[in-house]
């Protein structure tokens, strides 16, 4: 089907044919032929690589072309703003949505595209946000992740409102792994496409013995390393002109693989010193000045460690074929379109709490395997899994290449996951009886799965009797209302139990502390928390003896909750390092994290204190102030004697500490200091963009003496007032 027969704009033709797209793919086609462009809802179940994207931008096109306004959901910040750069500069207004939730972003509806992560969505949905009414067509990437314990329940419940509000709205789902998806499609009442054509023909394989056998036959591999065949395997591809990734269990074997693979590389490309030195010279830690050495080698590794400028920088030289191969975790599958002519999924068993190592799930296989080929780059893609012995061959090819992607499945009828959901139903006026809620709940794909709710009354009863404890809903016969509480907890976008244990111990008469807020909040359901180990268990009780008036939950007398109040002392203890200005290395290694794992706790917290003082307003009003100082001490990683500081633009952590320690503690210490001393601390340029902030010094002026009257021919009497 060629692109100048399709009735898409004509400045979108235009823009294809110019970037020499001219034909759609054979999947793309039947899109088309589906209805696409008539309004028809998709779901669209087709390989990585095979033009996923395109499709959804065609129909994006036409509503925007006919008045209308779309919504493109992703599942991770990294992957909005890769949409939202695919998609800009393209004749339309493109916008993006990932940060506070408690924002209406009413602003955002002057964009023809809005892209957004699921939660994102669901907290404009419970702010009423205005031109949400707008929206004509719902994009839903990686659809199949209505099966994450997780994000599901959230993902499912935006489409079942988004589709309640605008039931004339056309959605369109996209996913590459689904082993069901006649039933999903089914929920979303969508025409179902299904292929399994790439542009690039995917090879997969099990090597072993120095060799990849493929179902068609097999291919020798040069032995480089007698010990590493997945370096040998690496070192294979990059010889004849291609890059590799290779997929590993663990942050710890990332580095250790790309270590190798940077001392056989051995690249000594000008462009990669460049790269390596962007790195150094931003490099606090360890493991950053390790990445930095491997790059400039052409070897890096990527996992949630790294800080935003570490991956951006092995993104961008791995897309422009410097960097010749990538060590991850799987977190670079889930999102990131960085393809490579092989793909070695070197570990299938991955170790989870609790059950030890067990085998990595099909579908996971699906999205690492399908990274393989660059279309318009690499001749064919391979993937390939390494076997231990010739008993295990077979074994791989039945358990992940042969075999079809697990099912996906509601996972909304879990109490826990019911809470967040039903009070937003009932303060959003979703639900204002309790048969409106039976009628919304109806609407979900675990009802549709399971033809009858039974469970999911039980399970919604059950959330109903919490929210009412907590005094989050009012029940009143049939009829059901959320009170100032619960709008606000609905509003702050937080989990109700979250919010039930915060109120409780705001009010339970704890003199404040810092590190007693930060241990609430870490224990909170909401907070990501860290692993304890065994190691860690003296420094743990050592905390809790030397912190016992600061902190405001006791260890539990019950073995059960040990586990989970360690966890959450932890976090509690980086994060209060944090703010206590210890340098990022040296986080980094007492608690064996990464730059990005702190970035990431940090920006889970200050969300949670954000709530924390707007609950505390309500409920704790003398905590309040208190609250709001620590909340931006926690984002600026500073004590609280800088605060008056942090609060001029373009002074951080670091500045307003060089400051203090010359002395000047304030916007007005500053100002007495003047603009030259100043420069000479932070630099000219700052100095500068300081001052341009600050009030004038009032001038006092002395009325000099002066007698009664002055003669000047005539008398006059001059007042100073």
């Amino acid at each position: 089907m060629q692109i100048s027969d399709i009735a898409i704009p004509d400045p979108l033709k235009k823009i294809y044919t110019n970037s020499g797209i001219t034909e759609l793919y054979p999947p793309q086609a039947t899109c088309i032929e589906k209805g696409m462009l008539d309004g028809k809802n998709l779901l669209v179940s087709i390989p990585t690589a095979s033009g996923k994207t395109l499709v959804a931008e065609m129909a994006m096109h036409c509503h925007i072309a006919c008045g209308g306004k779309c919504l493109y959901i992703v599942p991770l910040k990294a992957l909005a703003s890769e949409k939202y750069e695919e998609f800009n500069n393209k004749g339309v207004k493109v916008g993006i949505s990932t940060g506070d939730l408690d924002r209406r972003d009413d602003t955002l509806g002057k964009n023809d595209i809005i892209v957004a992560t699921s939660e994102k969505v669901d907290s404009l949905l419970r702010n009423s946000t205005r031109w949400i009414a707008d929206i004509t067509l719902l994009v839903v990437d990686e659809v199949h992740l209505i099966d994450s314990p997780d994000r599901g329940p959230t993902l499912e419940m935006v489409i079942a409102k988004m589709r309640y509000r605008n039931p004339s709205m056309q959605v369109i789902g996209l996913s590459a792994t689904i082993g069901n998806p006649k039933t999903l499609a089914g929920w979303l009442d969508a025409e179902l496409v299904t292929s399994l054509w790439r542009p690039v023909d995917l090879r997969q394989g099990v090597f072993c013995d120095n060799r990849i056998i493929f179902n068609e036959g097999e291919r020798p591999v040069k032995q480089v390393s007698k010990n590493y065949d997945d370096l040998n395997l690496c070192l294979d591809t990059i010889a004849e002109g291609g890059q590799c990734l290779v997929f590993v269990s663990s942050r710890r074997n990332a580095e250790a693989f790309a270590k190798r693979g940077a001392a056989a590389i051995k690249n000594d490309d000008p462009a990669l010193a460049e790269y390596a030195e962007r790195l150094m010279s931003g490099a606090e830690t360890e493991m950053g000045k390790t990445l930095a050495a491997c790059v400039a080698k052409g070897a890096a590794f990527h996992h949630a460690g790294l800080s935003r400028n570490e991956r951006s920088v092995v993104e961008e030289g791995f897309r422009k074929g410097l960097i010749k191969c990538i060590s991850s975790t799987p977190t670079l599958a889930a999102g990131l379109n960085l393809p490579a002519r092989r793909v070695i999924i070197r570990d299938y068993l991955r170790f989870t709490a609790g059950e030890g190592m067990q085998p990595i799930p099909v579908s996971e296989y699906h999205q690492m395997a399908g990274r393989a080929g660059r279309p318009r780059l690499d001749p064919y893609g391979e993937a390939v899994l390494i076997a231990k012995d010739e008993n295990q061959v077979r074994e791989l090819f039945d358990c992940y290449i042969k075999a079809p992607a697990e099912e996906v499945h509601s996972h909304i009828a879990e109490e826990t996951a019911l809470y967040t959901h039903i009070l937003s139903l009932v303060a959003s006026g979703f639900a204002r009886t309790k048969a409106e809620l039976t009628s919304f709940m109806n609407r979900t794909f675990y009802v549709h799965e399971h033809k009858q709710g039974r469970l999911m009354n039980r399970v919604v009863e059950g959330a109903l009797t919490f929210l009412v404890s907590a005094e989050m809903v009012v029940e009143v016969g049939e009829h059901l209302g959320s009170t100032e509480f619960g709008s606000l907890v609905s509003r702050l976008y937080i989990d109700p139990r979250s919010a039930d244990l915060v109120i409780r111990t705001l009010r339970d008469g704890h003199e404040y502390s810092d590190l007693g807020l930060i241990q609430l909040i870490c224990s909170t359901p909401d907070m990501p928390k860290l692993y304890v180990r065994n190691s860690d268990l003296a420094a743990l009780s050592r905390m809790l003896d030397d912190h016992v008036e600061d902190l405001w939950l006791p260890l539990p007398e019950n073995e059960d909750g040990g586990e989970s109040y360690y966890r959450a002392l932890k976090t509690a203890m980086l994060l209060s390092d944090w703010t206590d200005e210890m340098p990022d290395a040296k986080i980094c290694e007492r608690y064996s994290v990464g730059p990005g794992d702190i970035y990431g706790m940090v920006e889970s917290i200050n969300w949670l204190l954000h709530a924390s003082s707007e609950l505390g307003r309500m409920f704790a009003p003398t905590m309040h102030q208190q609250i709001r100082d620590c909340e931006i001490c926690m984002k600026n990683g500073i004590r609280r004697e800088l605060l008056p500081l942090v609060r001029l633009r373009g002074v951080g952590r670091v500045r307003a500490r060089r400051l203090f320690n010359n002395g000047i503690t304030s916007p007005d210490a500053i100002r007495d200091h003047g603009i030259e001393q100043i420069a000479k601390i932070l630099g000219a340029g700052i100095a500068e963009q300081i001052f341009s902030q600050l009030k004038p010094k009032k001038n006092v002026v002395e009325a000099p003496e002066i007698p009664d009257t002055i003669h000047t021919g005539q008398s006059k009497l001059f007042h100073f007032g």
